[in-house]
């Protein structure tokens, strides 16, 4: 090979690609983060059948608690759709009694969770269905309202607690948050589950708090690898007006409150 002929670069050996994470073969997660410890040797058996309708967007996200929920219950199983409707689930199709979880609109009450002991009479005479919609708030209230046609003909819409009035908690200040949440009262797909199954369940109590378990822990481990943001200080209507004067005259000097 000539050194001196630039088109002996083009036969130069490709660098082999970054070695991915090893991954954890029992819980499937970067080994930093293994929950192999917390988990339950064996999933939890429930008479409450669990299905998870999952937005496609959020299957292949790393902060999902649906793959651990997976793996803590039997009787789960997990529909990746935007949109509920004959064919996806064959436990659906028989439109058995069931619930499924997400705040009220005008259009759509709901029951509270406190209020559903005294409903469940249609589902203690079979096998209680609970039906979980798991996405970004904004992803899950499109799946909700696509889903309603689907839903209404057999299963009752209930809610968690929620103050839409107060902001929800982040990672950074509860033990039980990965991801900034809309509104208090507002919690990840496997807090929402543990709470119900809680009501549902005759150990309801005992699978609640092994799901918490399990939930705090992966918190605590992916909380180690997230950097906190450090919040912008709010500006007053008189400030946000003197910071975009002065962008406009293009002065570089600081704004005042910054």
């Amino acid at each position: 090979m000539d050194p001196g002929n630039p088109t002996d670069n083009l036969f130069t050996t490709p660098e082999p690609p970054p070695a991915r994470r090893p991954i954890c073969e029992k819980c499937s997660r970067p080994n930093p983060v293994c929950l192999c410890q917390t988990l339950p040797s064996q999933p939890i058996a429930t008479k409450t059948q669990i299905v998870i309708v999952h937005h496609p967007h959020e299957a292949h996200h790393k902060l999902s608690t649906v793959p651990v929920l997976s793996k803590c219950l039997l009787n789960s199983t997990t529909v990746i759709t935007r949109r509920l409707r004959r064919g996806l689930s064959s436990l659906l199709d028989q439109s058995p009694p069931a619930i499924y979880l997400f705040p009220p609109t005008p259009s759509s009450p709901a029951l509270t969770l406190s209020e559903l002991p005294s409903s469940l009479d249609p589902l203690r005479s079979t096998t209680p269905v609970l039906i979980v919609f798991d996405g970004t708030w904004k992803h899950a209230k499109e799946m909700v309202s696509a889903s309603e046609g689907f839903l209404s003909k057999f299963a009752t819409r209930v809610c968690l607690d929620y103050d839409g009035s107060v902001s929800g908690g982040s990672i950074y200040d509860s033990e039980l948050i990965l991801r900034k949440e809309p509104c208090g009262g507002c919690v990840s797909t496997m807090e929402a589950v543990a709470r119900v199954l809680r009501v549902l369940e005759p150990n309801g109590m005992d699978i609640e708090r092994k799901l918490i378990e399990v939930l705090r822990e992966m918190v605590s481990l992916q909380a180690q690898y997230l950097k906190p943001i450090k919040p912008r200080p709010k500006l007053s209507k008189k400030g946000k007006a003197k910071e975009k004067d002065m962008a406009a005259k293009g002065d570089d000097s600081e704004p005042l409150g910054l």
